[in-house]
């Protein structure tokens, strides 16, 4: 019996290929953000599809309270796969907000392998307050939930508001009563923003019903200093909301999200993973708007992530291979290839 396993591991080895993938189903722990976020809502989507794709592996979609929680999870070897912004992974390279202090806690180090869609981020006040705050500024010392802490699109909005100088109050709350809130007057703003250009989370539907809520664009001037400081800026069609949000256009913050696996799921699997979701695009836009952008051009996408956080997190070798193929690589890049296991 001895002497059949090696011959018999050979023989698996020979089925699989050189991707070196496990021989039988591998549990896959993946987590994002709480339940109610985009995060969840399209890893839930994103975990369906690839449990009936890649039988060698079982996916779990684990909600967590944030997306950097999700990180510090995978780097600290609690999950599998994880949820990163570049936002965070600039937070991590440089030891600085969420993470600081964080590396001696480290057993490993996250790798981008999958970008998803941008995330764009705004404000919203009241209605009846439209003539009182005509910018962002003006939410100095006011009561305002820019997101739960740990939240990645909170960090966005917070050092946009940082930027700008807006020394607001912070106010924490329960996701399902920011409208009700924002209504009682008790907090003056919330967080608002998209996922994809195309979709927003699921509180900020719920929110809509609790009360009448209006998009606060920043003035001229501040996307002036916004664009000095290196924030991007894009414009979203108001009519992705359920409700009137009172602005002819919304001006938001995008910045990069992505669901992905570490160095354990080999180049080949990831490669494949990758492939499957090209191949499907179209089923997850249709099932959740959020892969809007997947569906439009994935090439593109990858390579808008891959550079904004090139300099901050090693690329995993199976996502270097796909974007190779698909001509949407930078040779400057390949030193940033992290080594395969």
């Amino acid at each position: 019996m001895k002497k059949a396993l090696p011959c018999l591991l050979v023989v698996g080895l020979m089925l699989v290929g050189t991707s070196a993938a496990w021989p039988q189903s591998k549990d896959i722990k993946w987590g994002t953000s709480a339940v109610g976020s985009s995060g969840y809502k399209a890893l839930v989507n994103l975990t369906a599809l690839l449990n009936r794709e890649m039988p060698q592996y079982r996916f779990t979609a684990l909600p967590m309270p944030g997306a950097i929680v999700s990180v510090k999870g995978y780097a600290t070897g609690q999950i599998d796969a994880y949820y990163g912004a570049d936002v965070a992974f600039y937070e991590l390279a440089n030891d600085i907000g969420r993470f600081k202090g964080f590396k001696a806690q480290m057993k490993r180090q996250p790798v981008q392998s999958f970008w998803t869609y941008t995330m764009e981020v705004g404000a919203a006040i009241h209605a009846r307050d439209r003539s009182k705050y005509t910018q962002w500024r003006d939410l100095s010392g006011k009561r305002v939930f820019t997101g739960p802490l740990p939240w990645d699109t909170r960090a966005q909005l917070e050092r946009a508001f940082e930027t700008l100088g807006v020394k607001h109050q912070y106010v924490e709350v329960d996701l399902a009563t920011a409208g009700s809130l924002l209504e009682q007057g008790r907090i003056d703003a919330f967080i608002t923003y998209t996922a994809a250009e195309a979709t927003t989370p699921p509180w900020i539907t719920e929110a809509s019903l609790a009360t009448d809520f209006a998009v606060l664009n920043p003035s001229q001037e501040e996307l002036q200093i916004l664009k000095k400081a290196g924030f991007s800026v894009t414009e979203v069609d108001p009519k992705i909301f359920r409700q009137n949000v009172h602005v002819d256009k919304i001006i938001y913050l995008p910045f990069y999200y992505g669901f992905h696996a570490g160095l354990e799921m080999p180049e080949g699997d990831v490669y494949q993973m990758l492939k499957i979701i090209e191949a499907k695009a179209a089923e997850l836009a249709k099932a959740d708007a959020g892969f809007a952008q997947i569906h439009k051009d994935m090439g593109a996408m990858q390579r808008r992530g891959v550079e904004a956080a090139v300099e901050f997190v090693l690329v995993h070798p199976g996502l270097a291979r796909w974007m190779r193929e698909k001509g949407s690589w930078d040779s400057k890049w390949d030193h940033r290839v992290a080594a395969a296991k």
